[in-house]
């Protein structure tokens, strides 16, 4: 098996979990919050789709889908088109609101798929391209994806936990 046929099935995982933490889930428990300083369900999954969308783009000199299909005039969140969710206090986190789960898939849908794509191109050699050299040591192409698929799948076991807590409550 080659790296890239490991980074596949592992971006694959990240689609399983991102559709099994919001399937099923109505608007208003995608927006609710566990506490009033937590991360919704939605935004964990539009933030975590959001950065693989940003930093795959980034890597691999793609355009984001979020702007370059117009996902940013879809879900309509009054926040800076290039923003990601990093660093968003809870007054940011409150405005990623979806009308449905269907927006949050559909997007996540696209982003995975530019990534198989660029995935699919790779040489083993690209994997030690610099992409980033404003960190000690530089970052690799390697380094990158397997940052942003971590960061995926922690953001996703974050959204099933809550939306856990949530359905424990009107259980």
């Amino acid at each position: 098996m080659h790296a890239k046929d490991i980074l596949i099935e592992g971006y694959g995982r990240v689609r399983e979990e991102v559709h099994a933490a919001v399937d099923g889930v109505g608007p208003d428990d995608l927006a609710a919050r566990p506490s009033p300083d937590a991360n919704s369900v939605a935004w964990l999954i539009w933030h975590l789709t959001r950065v693989q969308d940003d930093h795959v783009a980034d890597a691999f000199g793609l355009d984001q889908v979020w702007l370059a299909q117009d996902w940013h005039q879809r879900f309509g969140l009054g926040l800076p088109a290039g923003d990601t969710g990093y660093g968003h206090g809870p007054a940011q986190v409150a405005k990623v609101r979806v009308g449905s789960a269907d927006l949050l898939t559909g997007y996540y849908d696209a982003v995975h798929e530019q990534t198989l794509g660029a995935l699919r191109s790779l040489a083993a050699r690209d994997l030690e391209r610099v992409v980033d050299d404003t960190w000690d040591p530089p970052v690799t192409l390697a380094v990158r994806l397997v940052s942003v698929l971590s960061d995926d799948l922690q953001h996703a076991g974050q959204a099933a936990y809550a939306r856990g807590l949530l359905q424990s409550t009107t259980a």
